[in-house]
């Protein structure tokens, strides 16, 4: 998605929400949009702070977990100790880095094509279907 149409789309739901448009909100965001890192709070606290210095880590927790409630951003589970964000909604999933914690995203569409099992039908309603394959990036396999 464009960045503007993204931005703007942002700003249409915060509102709708009856979440005011504030400067640190949009910073968070505009920061989280633009990257490909998929930081966690406390890197996304530091590429923020060097703007706006007043800035908590706490104020980003809480303005990721409620971007997160109205669907702005995702969580990506990964099995390192801290979460990581990312502001791209469409369907995607992503490859794990096990060696530098690289998070690359890539789409699987016959992944998503597929039917969910009929035994899974029976625990509940399916959110959403995501991969995250972890393994050593070609990054790492060319150092050795």
């Amino acid at each position: 998605m464009d960045k503007n149409k993204q931005t703007a789309r942002f700003e249409e739901v915060c509102r709708e929400n009856g979440l005011k448009v504030t400067h640190q909100r949009l910073e968070i965001y505009r920061t989280l949009a633009q990257s490909d890192a998929h930081p966690s709070a406390e890197a996304l606290h530091k590429l923020l702070v060097e703007k706006m210095p007043t800035l908590s880590i706490d104020t980003v927790y809480r303005t990721l977990a409620t971007f997160e409630e109205l669907g702005l951003v995702k969580r990506v589970g990964t099995m390192a100790s801290r979460a990581r964000f990312e502001a791209k909604i469409d369907q995607h999933h992503h490859f794990f880095c096990d060696q530098c914690g690289q998070l690359i995203d890539f789409t699987w569409n016959s992944f998503d094509a597929m039917y969910i099992p009929e035994e899974m039908k029976g625990l509940g309603k399916i959110l959403e279907k995501n991969v995250v394959l972890h393994g050593i990036c070609s990054k790492c396999l060319s150092k050795k």
